[in-house]
Protein backbone atom coordinates (compact mmCIF):
# COMPACT_ATOMS: atom_id res chain seq x y z
CA UNK A 1 0.00 0.00 0.00
CA UNK A 2 1.10 3.55 -0.81
CA UNK A 3 -0.23 6.47 1.16
CA UNK A 4 -0.15 10.21 0.63
CA UNK A 5 -1.89 13.35 1.82
CA UNK A 6 -3.33 16.04 -0.43
CA UNK A 7 -4.40 19.08 1.57
CA UNK A 8 -6.39 17.42 4.40
CA UNK A 9 -7.31 14.28 2.45
CA UNK A 10 -5.54 11.01 3.25
CA UNK A 11 -5.19 8.77 0.19
CA UNK A 12 -4.41 5.04 0.35
CA UNK A 13 -3.53 3.11 -2.82
CA UNK A 14 -3.89 -0.69 -2.96
CA UNK A 15 -2.83 -3.23 -5.60
CA UNK A 16 -6.38 -4.55 -6.08
CA UNK A 17 -9.93 -3.38 -5.49
CA UNK A 18 -10.48 -6.37 -3.19
CA UNK A 19 -7.64 -5.25 -0.92
CA UNK A 20 -8.95 -1.69 -1.12
CA UNK A 21 -12.45 -2.70 -0.05
CA UNK A 22 -11.20 -4.87 2.78
CA UNK A 23 -8.92 -2.16 4.17
CA UNK A 24 -11.66 0.46 3.94
CA UNK A 25 -14.10 -1.84 5.76
CA UNK A 26 -11.54 -2.58 8.47
CA UNK A 27 -10.97 1.11 9.11
CA UNK A 28 -14.63 2.06 8.87
CA UNK A 29 -15.48 -0.79 11.21
CA UNK A 30 -12.93 0.42 13.74
CA UNK A 31 -14.39 3.92 13.51
CA UNK A 32 -17.93 2.62 14.05
CA UNK A 33 -16.88 0.55 17.06
CA UNK A 34 -15.10 3.53 18.59
CA UNK A 35 -18.10 5.81 18.12
CA UNK A 36 -20.35 3.21 19.73
CA UNK A 37 -18.24 3.44 22.88
CA UNK A 38 -18.92 7.19 23.00
CA UNK A 39 -22.60 7.50 22.05
CA UNK A 40 -25.83 5.53 22.05
CA UNK A 41 -26.38 5.54 18.29
CA UNK A 42 -24.32 6.05 15.13
CA UNK A 43 -25.77 7.54 11.95
CA UNK A 44 -24.23 6.53 8.61
CA UNK A 45 -24.89 7.58 5.00
CA UNK A 46 -24.14 4.95 2.35
CA UNK A 47 -23.61 5.13 -1.41
CA UNK A 48 -25.20 2.70 -3.86
CA UNK A 49 -22.81 1.89 -6.70
CA UNK A 50 -20.74 -0.97 -8.07
CA UNK A 51 -17.63 0.80 -6.76
CA UNK A 52 -18.85 0.06 -3.23
CA UNK A 53 -19.32 -3.70 -3.65
CA UNK A 54 -16.05 -4.90 -2.14
CA UNK A 55 -16.34 -2.45 0.73
CA UNK A 56 -19.94 -3.39 1.56
CA UNK A 57 -19.25 -7.12 1.29
CA UNK A 58 -16.41 -6.76 3.79
CA UNK A 59 -18.23 -4.36 6.09
CA UNK A 60 -21.08 -6.80 6.85
CA UNK A 61 -18.44 -9.25 8.09
CA UNK A 62 -16.76 -6.78 10.45
CA UNK A 63 -16.85 -8.21 13.97
CA UNK A 64 -18.12 -6.48 17.07
CA UNK A 65 -20.45 -3.92 15.47
CA UNK A 66 -23.75 -3.41 17.30
CA UNK A 67 -25.79 -2.82 14.16
CA UNK A 68 -28.96 -2.46 16.22
CA UNK A 69 -27.57 0.88 17.41
CA UNK A 70 -26.93 2.19 13.89
CA UNK A 71 -29.25 4.24 11.68
CA UNK A 72 -28.68 4.12 7.94
CA UNK A 73 -29.35 6.63 5.17
CA UNK A 74 -28.53 6.63 1.48
CA UNK A 75 -27.37 9.60 -0.52
CA UNK A 76 -29.38 9.68 -3.73
CA UNK A 77 -32.32 8.14 -5.55
CA UNK A 78 -33.89 8.26 -8.98
CA UNK A 79 -37.31 9.71 -9.67
CA UNK A 80 -39.79 8.06 -12.00
CA UNK A 81 -39.02 4.47 -10.98
CA UNK A 82 -41.52 2.28 -9.11
CA UNK A 83 -40.67 1.23 -5.57
CA UNK A 84 -39.69 -2.30 -6.62
CA UNK A 85 -37.49 -1.29 -9.58
CA UNK A 86 -34.14 -3.13 -9.37
CA UNK A 87 -32.14 0.00 -10.23
CA UNK A 88 -33.44 2.06 -7.34
CA UNK A 89 -30.53 2.77 -5.03
CA UNK A 90 -32.51 1.84 -1.94
CA UNK A 91 -33.06 -1.62 -3.40
CA UNK A 92 -29.36 -1.96 -4.27
CA UNK A 93 -28.42 -1.20 -0.67
CA UNK A 94 -31.12 -3.48 0.69
CA UNK A 95 -29.63 -6.38 -1.26
CA UNK A 96 -26.01 -5.54 -0.43
CA UNK A 97 -26.26 -4.28 3.13
CA UNK A 98 -29.56 -3.34 4.74
CA UNK A 99 -30.97 -6.89 4.65
CA UNK A 100 -27.74 -8.49 5.88
CA UNK A 101 -27.31 -6.83 9.28
CA UNK A 102 -29.94 -5.70 11.84
CA UNK A 103 -29.87 -1.90 11.63
CA UNK A 104 -31.85 0.03 14.21
CA UNK A 105 -33.52 2.03 11.42
CA UNK A 106 -33.04 2.38 7.67
CA UNK A 107 -34.32 5.62 6.19
CA UNK A 108 -35.07 5.28 2.49
CA UNK A 109 -35.05 8.31 0.21
CA UNK A 110 -38.19 8.57 -1.96
CA UNK A 111 -39.39 5.43 -0.21
CA UNK A 112 -42.86 5.41 -1.76
CA UNK A 113 -41.71 6.08 -5.31
CA UNK A 114 -44.29 8.88 -5.45
CA UNK A 115 -42.11 11.78 -6.55
CA UNK A 116 -42.83 14.90 -4.52
CA UNK A 117 -40.80 17.99 -3.72
CA UNK A 118 -41.91 17.57 -0.10
CA UNK A 119 -39.70 14.49 0.04
CA UNK A 120 -36.69 16.78 0.23
CA UNK A 121 -38.10 18.38 3.38
CA UNK A 122 -38.98 15.01 4.92
CA UNK A 123 -35.54 13.52 4.37
CA UNK A 124 -33.80 16.73 5.44
CA UNK A 125 -35.69 16.61 8.73
CA UNK A 126 -34.54 13.03 9.29
CA UNK A 127 -30.94 14.06 8.65
CA UNK A 128 -31.30 16.90 11.13
CA UNK A 129 -32.79 14.57 13.74
CA UNK A 130 -29.99 12.02 13.22
CA UNK A 131 -26.85 14.05 12.70
CA UNK A 132 -24.43 12.21 10.44
CA UNK A 133 -21.42 10.55 12.04
CA UNK A 134 -19.99 8.75 8.98
CA UNK A 135 -20.41 9.10 5.23
CA UNK A 136 -19.37 6.12 3.08
CA UNK A 137 -19.20 7.19 -0.55
CA UNK A 138 -17.67 6.96 -3.99
CA UNK A 139 -16.76 9.46 -6.70
CA UNK A 140 -18.41 9.57 -10.11
CA UNK A 141 -16.66 9.56 -13.45
CA UNK A 142 -17.45 13.28 -13.72
CA UNK A 143 -16.21 13.78 -10.11
CA UNK A 144 -19.73 13.98 -8.70
CA UNK A 145 -20.46 13.16 -5.07
CA UNK A 146 -23.88 11.52 -4.82
CA UNK A 147 -25.71 13.18 -7.73
CA UNK A 148 -24.01 16.54 -7.28
CA UNK A 149 -22.81 16.78 -10.88
CA UNK A 150 -20.60 19.79 -11.68
CA UNK A 151 -23.45 21.90 -13.03
CA UNK A 152 -25.52 21.57 -9.82
CA UNK A 153 -22.80 21.17 -7.16
CA UNK A 154 -22.71 23.93 -4.54
CA UNK A 155 -20.16 23.80 -1.74
CA UNK A 156 -22.32 26.27 0.21
CA UNK A 157 -25.68 24.75 -0.65
CA UNK A 158 -28.36 25.94 1.80
CA UNK A 159 -30.24 22.64 1.39
CA UNK A 160 -29.51 19.15 2.69
CA UNK A 161 -31.55 17.39 -0.01
CA UNK A 162 -32.60 18.65 -3.45
CA UNK A 163 -33.95 17.48 -6.79
CA UNK A 164 -31.51 17.81 -9.70
CA UNK A 165 -31.15 16.95 -13.38
CA UNK A 166 -28.37 14.53 -14.28
CA UNK A 167 -25.71 15.64 -16.75
CA UNK A 168 -24.82 13.49 -19.75
CA UNK A 169 -21.54 12.06 -18.32
CA UNK A 170 -23.45 10.97 -15.23
CA UNK A 171 -26.09 9.22 -17.32
CA UNK A 172 -23.36 7.56 -19.35
CA UNK A 173 -21.75 6.24 -16.18
CA UNK A 174 -25.00 4.50 -15.27
CA UNK A 175 -24.75 2.68 -18.62
CA UNK A 176 -21.04 1.88 -18.05
CA UNK A 177 -21.97 0.38 -14.68
CA UNK A 178 -24.55 -1.88 -16.32
CA UNK A 179 -27.49 -0.24 -14.56
CA UNK A 180 -29.34 0.69 -17.76
CA UNK A 181 -29.03 -0.49 -21.37
CA UNK A 182 -28.77 3.01 -22.85
CA UNK A 183 -28.53 6.66 -21.84
CA UNK A 184 -32.14 7.14 -22.88
CA UNK A 185 -33.24 4.65 -20.24
CA UNK A 186 -31.59 6.56 -17.37
CA UNK A 187 -34.07 8.69 -15.40
CA UNK A 188 -33.04 12.32 -16.01
CA UNK A 189 -34.17 13.65 -12.63
CA UNK A 190 -33.10 12.47 -9.18
CA UNK A 191 -32.92 13.32 -5.51
CA UNK A 192 -29.51 13.94 -3.98
CA UNK A 193 -28.04 14.84 -0.64
CA UNK A 194 -26.04 18.02 -1.17
CA UNK A 195 -22.31 18.51 -0.72
CA UNK A 196 -22.74 20.11 2.74
CA UNK A 197 -25.03 17.26 3.81
CA UNK A 198 -22.40 14.69 2.86
CA UNK A 199 -19.40 16.55 4.24
CA UNK A 200 -20.83 17.48 7.61
CA UNK A 201 -20.19 13.91 8.79
CA UNK A 202 -17.47 13.55 11.40
CA UNK A 203 -15.71 10.94 9.25
CA UNK A 204 -15.72 10.17 5.52
CA UNK A 205 -14.65 6.92 3.88
CA UNK A 206 -14.50 7.19 0.09
CA UNK A 207 -13.89 4.08 -2.06
CA UNK A 208 -13.07 4.59 -5.75
CA UNK A 209 -11.64 1.60 -7.67
CA UNK A 210 -11.40 0.93 -11.39
CA UNK A 211 -9.75 2.30 -14.52
CA UNK A 212 -12.92 4.17 -15.47
CA UNK A 213 -12.38 6.37 -12.39
CA UNK A 214 -8.74 7.23 -13.14
CA UNK A 215 -9.50 10.64 -14.65
CA UNK A 216 -11.82 11.48 -11.76
CA UNK A 217 -9.12 10.61 -9.23
CA UNK A 218 -6.60 12.76 -11.11
CA UNK A 219 -9.00 15.71 -11.04
CA UNK A 220 -9.87 15.11 -7.38
CA UNK A 221 -6.26 15.26 -6.28
CA UNK A 222 -4.63 17.62 -8.75
CA UNK A 223 -7.16 20.33 -9.68
CA UNK A 224 -8.03 23.42 -7.66
CA UNK A 225 -10.82 22.92 -5.16
CA UNK A 226 -13.97 24.09 -6.92
CA UNK A 227 -17.46 23.04 -7.96
CA UNK A 228 -16.09 22.31 -11.44
CA UNK A 229 -14.78 19.12 -9.83
CA UNK A 230 -17.13 18.43 -6.89
CA UNK A 231 -14.97 15.69 -5.39
CA UNK A 232 -12.16 18.19 -4.72
CA UNK A 233 -14.27 19.26 -1.73
CA UNK A 234 -13.05 16.12 0.06
CA UNK A 235 -9.66 17.80 0.42
CA UNK A 236 -11.21 20.35 2.80
CA UNK A 237 -12.51 17.75 5.28
CA UNK A 238 -10.36 17.07 8.39
CA UNK A 239 -11.27 13.37 8.66
CA UNK A 240 -11.70 12.14 5.09
CA UNK A 241 -9.96 9.08 3.70
CA UNK A 242 -9.83 8.11 0.02
CA UNK A 243 -9.23 4.46 -0.92
CA UNK A 244 -8.19 3.69 -4.50
CA UNK A 245 -6.65 0.79 -6.40
CA UNK A 246 -3.82 0.77 -8.92
CA UNK A 247 -6.29 1.09 -11.79
CA UNK A 248 -7.94 4.24 -10.50
CA UNK A 249 -4.57 5.67 -9.41
CA UNK A 250 -2.84 5.22 -12.75
CA UNK A 251 -3.03 8.88 -13.87
CA UNK A 252 -1.81 10.61 -10.72
CA UNK A 253 1.86 10.06 -11.42
CA UNK A 254 4.56 9.26 -8.93
CA UNK A 255 3.44 9.42 -5.32
CA UNK A 256 5.36 10.77 -2.36
CA UNK A 257 4.81 10.02 1.31
CA UNK A 258 4.97 13.64 2.43
CA UNK A 259 2.29 16.28 2.82
CA UNK A 260 3.35 17.74 -0.50
CA UNK A 261 1.12 15.08 -2.05
CA UNK A 262 1.68 14.25 -5.73
CA UNK A 263 4.62 15.00 -8.00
Amino acid sequence: MDQLTVDQLTVSIFPTRQQMGQAAANEAGACIRQLLTQQDEVNIIFAAAASQNEFLDALVLEPGIAWDRINAFHMDEYTGLPKDHPQRFGNFLFDRLFSKVPFKQVFYLNETGLDDAQECSRYSALLEAHRTDITCMGIGENTHLAFNDPHVADFNDPYLVKIIDLDEPCKQQQVHDGCFPSVGDVPPIAYTLTIPALLRAQYIFCMVPGANKAAAIKHTLMEEVSEKYPSTSLRTHPNARLYIDEDSARLIGEVTHTNSGIV
